[in-house]
């Protein structure tokens, strides 16, 4: 019998932290669970990243009503995925952005990622009877867009592919703070399903350019100083580079996609098995990085069915 994926059978809850990461600035933070950011304006607020459902959403609402009464006037969502923004409808946020090419990808696949992750992962589903169904932005950009909380500026920027084609980040220049999604994570496995290996370090590069004081990363810590945000950036940058060029090498002599798995876990077993969803990530990472060496661009959408035939095709 096929055992089941790493994270579905990960029921356990995580301990939620709640940082100040410069003034105003906090970032919510569970143990390897998925993140989001808190930015307070003069007058509003505004949410990085909506949780994969109300339920979980509730409990970011409930920390920002420990600091703050201001209403939340934004959730910006860095990426499409499910876990990051199903739970969108909790904030009941007048404006709601995504990059255009985000956006896209709702629309391409929102419903098949939607599917495929809570088969995936279903401690983060739970309470998934409240989604009202997949979440569209209410406002788009392409590159860049600035909005103001009162006089506290916030650059949203899309500076290249990395963990999605959509990835953006949030910019906040009076504290040198930066948002990140998951394109950085700490102590965290990457998940690059979705991912674009050889342009993710152009990516890392750009964000390392601003010189972030602190950092609120996809999954793990809270990074803060400058010394652990470039420890964290060198990190990510290194588990996708060893993701990629064993895989590559394997498809340059014509292997099979299950040889490629193992020249990843011997590469990446010692420095990352004890990342938080590792061996979950681990799959979905080999098959993009497999497609992506023999010229696939675009990553082939996720299906639960596509999910189930890929792990099967990997316990050989």
């Amino acid at each position: 019998m096929t055992k089941q994926f790493a994270s579905a059978g990960d029921m356990e809850e995580k301990k939620i932290s709640f940082t100040e990461i410069g003034r105003d600035l906090w970032a919510f933070t569970a143990e390897g669970d998925p993140n989001s950011g808190v930015i307070i304006g003069d007058d509003s607020v505004m949410v990085i990243e909506a949780q994969a459902t109300p339920r979980l959403a509730n409990k970011v609402i409930e920390k920002v009503r420990s600091v703050t009464d201001k209403p939340i006037s934004h959730l910006v969502l860095t990426h499409y995925h499910a876990v990051r923004v199903l739970g969108a409808s909790a904030y009941q946020a007048p404006t709601v952005i995504m990059s255009d090419g985000a956006r896209a990808m709702v629309a391409e696949r929102g419903q098949e990622d939607w599917e495929s992750e809570f088969q995936r992962f279903p401690r983060l589903f739970q309470g998934h009877e409240s989604i009202p169904g997949l979440t569209w932005p209410t406002t788009t950009f392409s590159e860049r867009m600035t909005v103001y909380l009162g006089n506290r500026r916030v650059d949203l920027m899309h500076l290249g592919r990395a963990h999605t084609a959509g990835d953006i980040v949030a910019w906040v220049p009076d504290e040198e703070v930066m948002f990140t999604g998951d394109i950085v994570e700490y102590h965290s496995a990457c998940y690059c399903g979705d991912g674009h290996f050889e342009e993710w370090g152009g990516t890392l590069d750009a964000i390392r350019s601003f010189d972030p004081q602190s950092i609120a990363p996809g999954r793990g810590d809270a990074l803060v100083g400058p010394e652990m945000v470039y420890a964290a950036i060198e990190s990510t940058r290194d588990f996708v580079e060893s993701t990629y060029r064993p895989v590559a090498k394997v498809v340059a002599r014509g292997g099979s996609l299950k040889e490629a798995w193992d020249a990843v876990r011997a590469e990446c077993d010692p420095k990352f098995k004890d990342y938080a969803i590792y061996e979950h990530c681990l799959p979905f990472n080999v098959a993009r990085a497999y497609d992506e060496a023999r010229g696939i661009d675009t990553p082939r959408i996720w299906t639960a069915e596509r999910d189930a035939r890929m792990w099967q095709d990997l316990q050989g």
